[in-house]
């Protein structure tokens, strides 16, 4: 390649007989010299004959302005041989320069890669030493913690084969628990030794903080030893205790068992029988039922009879009124004194108010009650000649009465069969699954399905007198009952035969009946009357 199309990497080293590169070395013609510019890139020939075009450089390297501009201009024949000397001088220099300034930058290349290859394989040789210490380590712990582990099991499996042997009931339990506890923590104390002795020497505050843990591990564990030994002797000191009163009590049920149940306060009465059947009861079964416990409470209360003390129908209206919200005790010890003063409709009809109220006071709610018995008194003055009617119908006009109150007088002033649905009948009826009605009507209408219509008021008597005396609201003496055995609701109340004996009431139970003038059949006390009268 010729030194004219060479491009220079430094315009300063360009010669010329002029010195360094000018902007008046522009022109061939201007050069006295007889040599082309090589910056300049002209190439000069003798006989004053044109060179080959050459391109000249552009701004990027000389900042010429006339860039790409071709160099045509005629050289002096004179000038040739200076020219080639000057050109084959211009050659050797351009080529000298590029090449050591390309050598240094080879040799600038090949030590930076050089470095950096040093580097990459200090970092490698690094990283490869650092990864063997880790694996080293790791395989240098293994054993250790694969032998610790393995002594941790064997020492859990003896401990907990101590817990089992100690747990029977044997002699010397405990010394054996407490032996095998000592020998499993003696082991994984030897066990740790080597790997806290490693760690000892690496990091020495750390070997200090476990040296000051073990004795309060082992403290520990003693302590945990000696809870456990002592919870074990307080159950088997306890066990006995609880045999001997599980002995004790044997001996009790077994009297309990063998001691007959009292017999019932009336010698027909039958045991009591278990639990009503689980399968439902059909309308038949049930109707059987309600008709043998009706004949069993016959036997029971052949005595049985209204509650009430009257000489005639208009004595059993009024009291029968006055019985409401009240005990039949209350209105027999009342109505003495009032039948005294008012004996029929007429004489009660024109009484005061607050004569009357003062004498019915006793009975509670005597002011209603007694504009009641006016009301009753003059509409049977005036409107039945001073007679109680014997009709239902007529009876429910008169004010106060109702159809309780007229199947009461009905029943037992004038023979006609009615049943008398008050609190005690309408709250056995329902116990002994009579019926499930709350209604008084609804209970009177299901209950006159039941039975024939000849039993209707002593059934009426012998229910009120069983829930009165035996079965009671809140605690019935299911021990003591008579017809228990057909009862489905046996088990609510008292079974004890003796403890129920002493919830039975009135003649059942030792005590007055209600009242002051029983019937003559009647095998208990009359009742006392009210003091002050």
């Amino acid at each position: 390649m010729r030194a004219a199309e060479r491009r220079p990497r430094d315009l300063s080293l360009s010669t010329c007989s002029k010195g360094p590169w000018s902007p008046s070395c522009r022109n061939a013609k201007q050069c006295d010299q007889s040599q082309g510019c090589r910056t300049r890139g002209a190439s000069h020939t003798a006989g004053g004959r044109l060179g080959p075009p050459v391109r000249e450089i552009g701004p990027d390297v000389s900042g010429w302005p006339y860039a790409g501009r071709v160099s045509n201009t005629p050289v002096r024949a004179q000038d040739q041989g200076a020219e080639r000397v000057s050109a084959g001088r211009d050659s050797a220099v351009g080529e000298q320069v590029p090449a050591e300034a390309a050598k240094a930058a080879k040799t600038g290349e090949r030590a930076k890669k050089a470095t950096t290859r040093k580097k990459s394989a200090a970092t490698a040789t690094t990283g490869t030493s650092a990864a063997k210490q880790v694996a080293a380590k790791k395989a240098a712990a293994e054993p250790a913690v694969a032998k610790k582990t393995a002594v941790k099991k064997t020492a859990a499996k003896k401990v907990t084969a101590g817990k089992a042997a100690a747990s029977k009931p044997a002699a010397g339990g405990t010394a054996a628990k407490k032996a095998v506890v000592k020998k499993a923590t003696a082991e994984q104390t030897a066990a740790e030794e080597p790997a806290a002795t490693k760690t000892a020497a690496k990091k020495t505050a750390a070997k200090k903080t476990a040296a000051k843990k073990a004795p309060a591990k082992k403290a520990a564990a003693k302590k945990a030893t000696a809870g456990k030994s002592a919870a074990t002797k307080t159950a088997a000191k306890k066990a006995p205790v609880k045999k001997t009163a599980a002995k004790k009590t044997a001996p009790a049920k077994k009297a309990a068992k063998a001691t007959k149940p009292a017999a019932p306060a009336q010698p027909t009465a039958k045991q009591p029988a278990p639990k009503a059947p689980a399968k439902p009861e059909s309308r038949a079964a049930m109707v059987r039922r309600a008709r043998r416990m009706n004949r069993e409470l016959a036997e029971v209360y052949p005595y049985a009879h209204p509650e009430l003390d009257f000489r005639n129908s208009f004595e059993l209206l009024v009291a029968t009124v006055l019985s409401a919200q009240t005990t039949d005790l209350r209105v027999n010890q009342t109505t003495p004194a009032l039948f005294a003063a008012y004996p029929t409709p007429e004489d009660m009809a024109a009484a005061e108010p607050e004569r009357l109220e003062e004498l019915i006071r006793p009975t509670g709610f005597f002011r209603a009650k007694a504009k009641s018995l006016l009301g009753l008194s003059t509409a049977l003055r005036d409107r039945f000649d001073g007679e109680v009617p014997g009709r239902l119908e007529d009876l429910v006009t008169l004010p106060g009465v109702g159809r309780k109150t007229a199947n009461v007088v009905l029943g037992n002033a004038f023979g006609v069969p009615g049943i008398t649905v008050d609190t005690h009948f309408g709250r056995l009826v329902r116990r002994f699954r009579w019926t499930e009605q709350q209604d008084p009507e609804k209970v009177e209408a299901e209950i006159a399905d039941i039975f024939p219509k000849s039993e209707w008021t002593m059934l009426s008597h012998r229910v009120v007198f069983h829930g009165r005396r035996v079965c009671h609201s809140r605690k019935p003496a299911c021990g003591a009952c008579p017809i228990a055995h057909d009862c489905p609701s046996y088990g609510e109340g008292e079974l004890d035969p003796e403890k129920a004996k002493k919830l039975l009431k009135y003649e059942m139970g030792g005590q007055p009946g209600q009242r002051l003038r029983p019937p003559a059949d009647y095998p208990g006390q009359p009742a006392p009357p009210l003091a002050g009268r």
